[in-house]
């Protein structure tokens, strides 16, 4: 802390982004004596003064010294600043991660009370954390919402209230060494959940859930439809994948124009040209020829936007351009053309936090900030972006409008995702639990196995022992019913040393990796002349669904890098 006049002075009071400059320097109110010198009543007016006013945005100068009050730049920059405010309109995750990025690297702390005003909150009760950090692992619901309020109509309905348009699930290992951007589709047909909700008289109402059917729900109503808030969204996504969310944060048609403007543009490239306007006129409007190319403003919104002219015009289609996108965006954040330019800082630092809408556990400068310095610590190389698993909805026959979670795929993907598993990590050298699988396999009919339920679906037990039965010629099993004790998360086999042979038969069977066999203890049941004991744990899924090593990354999820730069389209 420095001092003056005797008191303790925050350095962040004392610091001001220089506009003509791009640096920041020491804040004196005009006509005051240096700050070292300035006299304590007389001081405290100017830093109390000083605090009233905004904080200026990069270009605009001081007035001029012949006490006209114009501006340097005159016109030219009024007439510029008008055309900056006009073109504020945004989209997604974008401004989100952009702030989180940006924050980390100081710019939001010296302008904290400016950034502070920006930022809009919503209290979702306990559907998230009440803490802004965490020495756990991280889950951030960036949701973008497709809302026209106060667009005049430009995108559509303007009176949509919107809903879950583009949804990632953003998480952060516990360490910090890796995190995974997982996007939900919004025409993925799921359960609801009720939603308990905060009405601005402070009561709260909750509403009432919506059970999956055939068509129906689509993801995307877990906001907005009868007045479901980010809360809503967050329960969708913890029910679905069995994770706990700590945070949302929420952006709308403003931060894709704003933020890729503000970071000079991103470059994107296309595997094919883009001449997004259907036979009705509707579309994005967009259009590009194959090859790299830079959007921002404008045409960066068309870009996330488009989906018409790609290989099915369907939803998962646009998502690997937003993928795109946003890994570009990253790098230009990071570089060090935008973290160490102060006056493009301001600008991406503003911007972002315009877009931002947050639960209270992040609801302010101070706690993003802590927030954005703890993320900012995984390296891009290790942000890995993919998609949750889906297959077309089986209910549509052709249509193919709508999409259900792949039961088969998704399981593994949550459960890396839980056990803070990165979808980077290089092949490894085969360990010792691997060794468990290498062996002799014993004959189904010599294998005996008694099965419990543990955390499985209802009834898994009894499916598996008929599955078993009929289909792999295994005579030998037993249903043990529900398992003693708590539920477990994995499922495990027990045996005892001469059964090896019969675990790797009815491993192979069962699609169980090294890490679910486990020697025999004296509560397992297992043991010499009794069978060996299968516990189906809550990442079972049903009989013959393969379960993926919770150490290891699943092989078969398409993904991509921040720091990898590719064509798609």
């Amino acid at each position: 802390m420095d001092t003056q006049g005797g008191r303790n002075i925050d350095p962040a009071d004392q610091w001001v982004l220089d506009p003509e400059t791009g640096e920041y320097r020491l804040h004196t109110h005009a006509g005051d004596a240096p700050a070292a010198t300035v006299p304590e009543q007389g001081g405290r007016r100017a830093r109390r003064e000083a605090e009233r006013r905004p904080a200026p945005e990069p270009g605009e100068g001081a007035h001029d010294g012949d006490g006209t009050g114009t501006r340097r730049g005159g016109a030219a920059k009024s007439r510029k600043a008008k055309r900056s405010t006009k073109r504020r309109v945004l989209v997604w995750t974008a401004g989100t991660l952009g702030f989180v990025l940006v924050a980390g690297a100081g710019g939001a702390y010296l302008l904290y009370r400016h950034f502070n005003n920006n930022i809009n909150t919503v209290d979702v009760g306990n559907a998230g954390s009440k803490n802004a950090t965490s020495d756990d692992a991280v889950n951030i619901l960036v949701i973008g919402t497709d809302s026209r309020i106060g667009l005049g109509g430009k995108y559509g309905d303007a009176g949509s209230v919107g809903h879950a348009d583009t949804t990632i699930l953003f998480h952060v290992a516990k360490d910090r060494s890796n995190a995974t951007a997982m996007s939900i589709p919004r025409d993925m047909v799921t359960g609801i959940p009720d939603c308990p909700t905060k009405q601005k008289d402070g009561s709260t109402k909750t509403i009432k859930g919506t059970p999956q059917a055939s068509f129906s729900p689509r993801f995307n109503e877990s906001l907005g439809q009868e007045g479901r808030d980010p809360g809503c969204t967050m329960r969708t996504v913890s029910e679905i994948t069995g994770l706990p969310i700590d945070h949302f944060i929420l952006v709308n048609f403003e931060a894709v124009k704003t933020l890729s403007t503000a970071v000079g543009g991103v470059p994107i490239c296309l595997t094919h040209a883009i001449d997004d306007t259907d036979e009705r006129g509707q579309g994005s409007h967009l259009h590009l020829p194959a090859g790299p190319h830079t959007v921002e403003g404008e045409q960066a919104l068309q870009f996330v936007r488009t989906r018409h002219s790609l290989k099915n015009g369907s939803d998962l289609d646009r998502i690997d351009l937003q993928k795109q996108f946003l890994s570009s965006m990253i790098r230009q954040m990071k570089s060090g053309n935008t973290l160490t330019d102060p006056t493009k800082l301001f600008k991406l630092a503003n911007a972002a936090t315009k877009s931002l809408t947050v639960d209270t556990g992040i609801g302010g400068v101070d706690k993003l900030t802590a927030l954005a310095k703890d993320l900012n610590r995984v390296d891009s190389e290790h942000i890995t972006f993919t998609t949750l698993p889906v297959v077309d909805n089986p209910a549509e026959g052709k249509n193919h409008r709508t999409v259900v979670v792949d039961q088969t795929r998704a399981p593994a993907l949550f459960t890396a995702i839980k056990n803070d598993v990165s979808l980077t990590t290089v092949a490894k050298k085969p360990t010792t639990a691997d060794a468990k699988l290498k062996g002799p396999k014993a004959d189904p009919s010599q294998v005996r196995v008694t099965v419990y339920n543990s955390g499985g679906p209802q009834g898994a037990a009894q499916n598996t022992l008929e599955w078993l039965q009929n289909t792999k010629g295994v005579a030998h099993s037993t249903n043990g019913g529900n398992a003693p004790g708590a539920k477990q998360d994995r499922t495990t086999l027990a045996y005892a040393p001469e059964q090896a042979d019969q675990a790797r038969a009815l491993a192979a069977m069962m699609g169980l990796s090294a890490s679910a066999l486990h020697p025999a203890t004296t509560t397992s049941g297992a043991g010499s002349g009794t069978g060996m004991t299968l516990t189906l744990g809550r990442d079972f899924h049903g009989p013959g669904v393969p379960l993926t090593d919770p150490a290891k990354p699943p092989t078969d999820i398409p993904q991509s890098r921040a720091d990898k730069k590719e064509c798609v389209g």
